[in-house]
Formats: structure tokens, sequence, C-alpha cells
């Protein structure tokens, strides 16, 4: 076995993907022993696999020899090469040795078959039978067949139908159900429609009511640069550059091409355009256009550090995510730790090493709000790996990355990096506007982005002139007065505390969800509002629900999920060419019943015909 031996390997303790033969087949005097040293060490599925392929942020974990076991192979091997004999002679008594084996193990058979012949046991007298069933003869559960729509013809079919479904499947919780055909203008069915129930995403559908109808489609949002003092002929600035922000859930990947830094490094390009390569004074990041309270009423502390439940602030980056990059230094050394996006606002407090192979272990927390902390051990082969962290000041964190983008313009700022309000006397610089509304409301709604509709919601509470700060009480009492004087609900219908529906405390109707429903579809913004939401078996939320029914490619509706909320609402049309507005919410514990419940009951509207 000449060159790089298998030992090499072991000692290094590399991953091995191929069985390790010890010695070739012709070495008799292995016979014995090759089975057990044939695999010496086993990797896993991700261990031996190249650092620039492995999914980012995964602990690798490949298993390796211990260095006692390492050092006992050698010494196997190492006797085992020392003592061998000549090969031909080997060969001979093997096949000798052989021969006997055979017929020793032939006699050993036989006497072990008559060992074991069976010897005629003494009858007992049976036994009392016992009343409990035993699990031989335990009668297995029947198979409950999966629940399948029906085609009702009448309207009293489908009302037989829809509450045979409802009345199937769920264990406990509470129902609440109305159809409505606003072709016709009838109600089809009603089941608790006048329960107050939790909402929990189907809250999205108000949130993008009131959107469209005190905005407008059209309408976009704008991130502002201004500065309070006079811009001089060398390009500096005496006096403070202002970032305000006006509530854009945009500035995100999702939107802004480039990856996290995007969105403001696009703005810092804008302002250097305009002559700026130095500011006396400081960067004031301006969120005063929404209320400074991130955290709506209602929300659970267990929400906390959650992606979905991110603060929200006029000055919103990335869905005010941030992500923690970790990269392997020298073995023994430091990790280098980066942030994306690069922000003036966090500092890192990094204490990860690095340790030979590519097994990684990394805990990244905030440490209060402009902090952040990352400690453990990292692989020197285990590449790039990324975490994300929910920030604390969005403020800070957004007019941070900016201050950062302007960095890499060329453009200094001497000041600090400070939170306040922009002067009446601020000239504008420059400005970022979002996509129109219309877009926004579809991503929010397709994917159920919670800080989007926190956004809107007090968004559209402040209207168009920006006079009003939007707060969730302004917000709030802008939905009620809309349900009420123009979509026709009784006044208790909804009451609500945030715009995603996140809070627990938000209560609706099933009956005021289907006559907004209603409202939105006469609306001149009705067809926007339609085509934002998730199709049956097509798309987002609803790709794989309803799937090869008559609801594929045809019901239209916003999910709410939570784990005490399952809800549909939204769009059907019927054989007979009806359209259907809907609503099915539950509250309870039972809710994987309650989706295949409703996952029946959305294709049995589109399969209802009547004359």
């Amino acid at each position: 076995m000449g060159g790089r031996g298998w030992w090499s390997d072991l000692g290094a303790g590399i991953c091995v993907q191929q069985p390790v033969r010890i010695v070739a087949s012709a070495a008799g005097s292995f016979v014995r022993v090759r089975p057990q040293l044939r695999r010496p060490l086993v990797s896993d599925a991700l261990g031996c696999v190249e650092a620039r392929v492995r999914p980012q942020g995964l602990t690798m974990t490949p298993f390796r020899l211990t260095r006692t076991v390492r050092r006992r192979s050698l010494a196997l091997v190492a006797s085992l090469l020392l003592f061998a004999p000549d090969p031909a002679a080997t060969a001979n008594a093997a096949t000798a040795n052989a021969a006997t084996a055979v017929a020793a193990r032939t006699l050993q058979a036989r006497s072990t078959r008559q060992a074991k012949r069976p010897t005629p046991k003494k009858k007992k007298a049976p036994a009392k039978r016992s009343s409990r069933s035993t699990r031989a003869g335990r009668a297995r559960p029947p198979v409950v067949p999966a629940l399948r729509f029906t085609s009702p013809r009448s309207d009293a079919a489908l009302t037989s139908d829809l509450t045979t479904l409802l009345s199937s499947r769920t264990r406990n919780g509470a129902w609440g159900a109305m159809v409505v055909s606003i072709t016709r203008g009838d109600t089809l069915f009603a089941r608790g429609a006048d329960s107050k129930m939790v909402p929990a995403s189907t809250m999205k559908l108000f949130t993008s009511a009131i959107a469209f109808e005190k905005l407008g489609p059209e309408h976009t949002f704008s991130t502002d640069v201004l500065r309070d003092g006079p811009l001089e002929v060398n390009g500096v600035v005496r006096g403070n550059l202002v970032l305000r922000g006006d509530g854009d859930p945009s500035l995100s990947p999702r939107f802004v091409r480039g990856g996290p830094d995007a969105s403001m490094t696009m703005l810092a390009r804008f302002v250097a355009g305009a002559g700026i390569t130095r500011v006396t004074g400081d960067l004031v990041a301006d969120a005063s256009a929404l209320e400074m309270r991130g955290i709506p009423e209602g929300w659970l502390t267990r929400y906390a550090g959650a992606g979905y439940a991110a603060p929200f602030s006029a000055l919103t980056l990335n869905e005010n995510i941030v992500i923690v990059g970790v990269t392997a230094g020298g073995v023994g050394g430091a990790g280098k730790v980066f942030l994306e996006p690069a922000t003036r606002g966090l500092t890192i407090t990094n204490t990860v090493r690095t340790v030979a192979g590519s097994r990684t272990r990394i805990s990244a927390r905030r440490a209060g709000n402009d902090r952040v902390v990352v400690s453990g051990t990292i692989g020197a082969r285990a590449g790039t790996v990324r975490y994300q962290l929910v920030v604390g000041d969005p403020a800070t964190f957004t007019g941070g990355a900016f201050r950062a983008a302007l960095e890499e313009q060329g453009i200094t700022v001497d000041g600090a990096l400070r939170v306040g309000r922009t002067p009446e006397n601020a000239t504008l610089v420059t400005s970022l506007p979002s996509p129109p509304l219309a877009r926004l409301i579809s991503t929010m709604n397709r994917e159920s982005i919670n800080i989007f509709a926190e956004l809107l919601f007090r968004g559209a509470a402040r209207g168009p002139d920006k006079r009003t700060v939007g707060s969730a009480e302004n917000a709030s009492a802008t939905l009620n007065d809309f349900m009420v004087r123009q979509v026709g609900a009784l006044p208790d219908a909804v009451r609500v505390t945030d715009g995603s529906g996140l809070s627990v405390l938000d209560r609706v109707t099933p009956r005021a969800l289907v006559q907004l429903l209603a409202h939105a579809h006469r609306a001149p913004w009705g067809s926007a509002f339609h085509a934002s939401l998730p199709v049956a078996g097509e798309s987002e939320l609803l790709r794989n629900r309803m799937r090869a029914t008559p609801a594929q490619g045809n019901l239209h509706a916003k999910t709410g999920t939570t784990n005490d909320v399952i809800g549909l609402s939204g769009y059907v049309t019927a054989e007979n060419g009806e359209i259907l507005a809907f609503a099915f919410l539950y509250n309870g514990k039972d809710r994987w019943h309650a989706r295949e419940t409703i996952d029946a009951m959305g294709p049995t509207l589109a399969a209802f015909s009547r004359e």
C-alpha cells in the first residue's frame, strides 16, 4: 500500500465518504478481521458536504473517531502487519481450515436441531376468559374518511350540507359562518353570524379596505432626506441631515433588488447626486409620523423576538429584521461577525472562536436595543452562517443603516446619530417613493405580512394629507366610522387594537366580514382588493389547499391562522355563475379539523347551483 495511507486520514480526523479497505483481499491472514475494520468510521449526511453548498445557519455535526479509538485502530493494524505470514502459505492453510470449519459447523447444526426438539407439555385446564379484550383481539379504530365537498342544487341543500360539514369533525370550539350571494343579494347560510370572534389574519381584509378607501390604489409612501442648514458650493451642509419616515413598508429586498443594503444605498446615492459631501451637524432619524409604541396592545409576550411580530416604526427597514452573519477565521482565532444591512445603530460584541472542522454552535442575541451579542464556535470549514434578529429600535437601526450607506458614498457626518423631528424650515434634498399601494396590499395579503398591515393600518388613519398621527386608536376609529357609515355594519361589530389580527383582543363578526366583502366588490377599488387575495390551489398561502376541486383557481380568500384560530374569508363563483361572499371563522383548539372542514366547504360553494 504505497503513497498516503488510510491511517493518515484517521489521524487527521477527516470525513470519510467511501468504505476504508484495510488490506488487499489476497492477504488471507486478514480474513477474520476485515469485516470489523472495513468501515471504521461513518459520516453523517451533511458532514462531508462542501461548505459552499451547505444550508446556512445549520449546525454541522460530522461523526469522528475519538483519539482513543484512532490509537487502538492504528495499534491493531500495526500488529497484524507485523505478524502477517506468507500469503501463499496462509492461502493453503486457509483452505484446509475452511474445510474443517464446514464439517464442524455441520455437526454443530445437527446437534442443535436435536437439542431444540420440543418436549410434550402437560395440558393445562382452560383459563377463565377475562372480560377485558386482549391486545390481539382489540378492534382497530375505524378509519375516518376525509371530508369531501358536495354539489348542492338548492338553497336548502346548501344549508344542509354546510351544517353537516360544520358538525362532523371539530370536537370543541366555536364556529361563525356566513355565505351571501352578491349577485342576488340574499343570505344562503348563517351560523353564529353575529358572534364576536377572534379574526386572526382575516383582519387584514379590514386593513386593506380602509387603506384603499382613504388613500387609493395608486397612493405611494415617501422616505425623505432633508437638510436644515445651507448647502455650500463645496458640498458641505452647515447643519443637520434628516431622514424622515412615512411608514413605508417597501424598504426591503422584497421590492428593492440588491440585498438588505439596497434601499439605503439607493437613497445615499441620491444624496450624493445632490452634491452633498459633508454634514457638519447630526444625522436625525424622524419616525414621528406614526406612534412610537412599536408593539400593539394585545400582542402576547411570547411573540417577542419572533420575525412575524417585529415592532413597527415610520422608519422601517427590512421589516425591522437584521441578519447576523458569522465567518470563520484562522483555527484558534476569532470568528468574523457582520450585519446585513450594515448599520451604525447597532454595536457588536463578538466572542466567537474558530475551531477545526465544520462543526458550528453559534448564539446570536440582542442585548437591549443597541447591541448584538454573538458567541460560540464556528468550524474553519463551515463557510458563512447567518441568523435573523428582530430589531429593538427600528428608527435608530434604519438611521444607522443610512449613515453607513452615506459613508460608502464618501459622505461624512460630523455629528451623532439621534432620533428627533424634522424642523419646519428644513429643505427637501431627495426622496425614495414606494410602489403603489395596490402592490403593497397584494404582497401583504398573499404572504400575510403582519408588519405591512400595522404600517398600512396607521397610514390609513393619517390619510393623504398626513396631518394626523398614525396610531392604533386613530386607525380603529377610522375603521369603525367606515364600517358603520359606508358598509352598514353594527357599531360594535368590529373592535380591534391592531391591523394584522395578531392581537388577542381583536373581535369581529362573520356578518361584518361578509358585509365588507360585499361593499368592496362594488367599490371603485374593488378590482385591486379582489386581486390582492390568494387563490385556492394556485398562489401563496392557498397554494396547497383545495387542489383538484371546483375551488381551485376560483376561490379568492384571505386566510387566518393562529394556535386558536382558523379562518377563511373571500369570494367564490358558484357553478351557476353567482358570486358568493363568505366568512368562515373557528375559535378553538381543534384547528386541524377546522381547516379540513373549511377546505370542504369552499369547494362545496364552488359546486353550488340553483334555479
